[in-house]
């Protein structure tokens, strides 16, 4: 009976996540298409372009030599920040609650943490041919620089995420924990099982604000205008992303779709007390707010330059305040 039933919370949590990658894979597309394109007044990319049909592009183009100290490592980035996110996926589902060390929200946070750790890493562990004419801090004609190393751009990348990983992304945090002020518990269980008796956490004014502070969170942890410092094409181009070529950049493609979905069904745990499960109506709801974020997301970066640290402090300070008060108005 024990085994029976394993089998079958395993059978659920498969089907759920291939369905809801299935659906992830549409919100870059819809992004694009429907948002930024109406936006900028123009046709745009069919809707399975950037998620569906790019990856598969990808996959059949070639490879090629990639300049970094730890070149193994440096390819296995994408998968490993594909596999955080599918771990966060399964977390939140509700076959994942009978396990307390998975169910928790530090779990959450730990992976989420992790992901943008493989960012710093992805900086620092490659060196473009794009960056062999920068003229900081190398030889320079007029200029000597005694003992330095050649600069590049992914080194400047690789600083920037640092950073947003110090304080940057604190606002999503203060937002992911807000809800436990009413619930008064950190698994995911009990949260969603306090909302279902009292209501989405949303709809308090705790909530509201929390909510808001989320999506500013979603924004910057998803690395998207006004807050892509660590990616600026003005500057430095792809970022952390330059070197990756091939099915290594369709995994990059694919993982960013899924991390919007993720990240949607998060704020419906938390915030709204539904669970993915493919075999609930809630998963309708996990979709609604997904695309909902999706759009507010595109709206938002389609008038926005990329911020620099006299917009990005302010704003990052600001949002953390916004999330230090919900967190105090749910305690009292």
């Amino acid at each position: 009976m024990f085994e029976s039933t394993a089998i079958n919370s395993v059978l659920a949590v498969i089907l759920t996540v291939l369905v809801c990658f299935v659906i992830s894979t549409l919100l870059p597309g819809i992004e694009r298409k429907y948002v930024h394109a109406r936006i900028q007044q123009r046709i745009g990319p069919l809707v399975i372009a950037p998620g569906i049909m790019a990856p598969l592009k990808f996959m059949f183009k070639e490879n090629v030599e990639i300049s970094s100290p730890v070149p193994r490592l440096y390819k296995a980035l994408p998968i490993i920040c594909f596999i955080v996110v599918l771990c966060v996926f399964i977390t939140l589902t509700p076959q994942a609650y009978k396990i307390p060390a998975l169910s928790s929200l530090v779990a959450v946070v730990g992976f989420l943490k992790v992901e943008e750790i493989c960012y710093v890493l992805m900086g620092s562990l490659s060196k473009s041919v794009m960056s062999l004419r920068m003229p900081f801090p190398d030889l320079v004609k007029g200029g000597v620089h005694l003992n330095a190393q050649r600069s590049f751009i992914e080194d400047i990348s690789a600083k920037r995420s640092l950073r947003m990983i110090t304080y940057g992304s604190f606002p999503l945090y203060l937002a992911l924990f807000a809800p436990v002020t009413a619930a008064r518990s950190i698994f995911l269980g009990d949260i969603v099982a306090y909302q279902q008796i009292h209501g989405p956490f949303l709809f308090t004014v705790s909530g509201a604000i929390a909510a808001v502070v989320f999506f500013i969170g979603y924004m910057i942890i998803l690395n998207e205008y006004p807050f892509s410092i660590i990616k600026a094409k003005s500057d430095v181009i792809e970022g952390p992303y330059m070197e990756y070529a091939a099915k290594y950049r369709s995994i990059v493609y694919l993982t960013r779709g899924f991390f919007m979905f993720v990240l949607g069904c998060v704020f419906s745990v938390l915030f709204i007390g539904i669970p993915p499960s493919i075999f609930s109506w809630g998963i309708l709801v996990n979709i609604v707010v997904a695309l909902i974020f999706v759009v507010l997301m595109g709206i938002l970066s389609a008038f926005s330059p990329v911020f620099t640290n006299r917009q990005l402090l302010p704003t990052i300070l600001g949002t953390t305040l916004l999330g230090i008060l919900a967190i105090v108005l749910g305690l009292l």
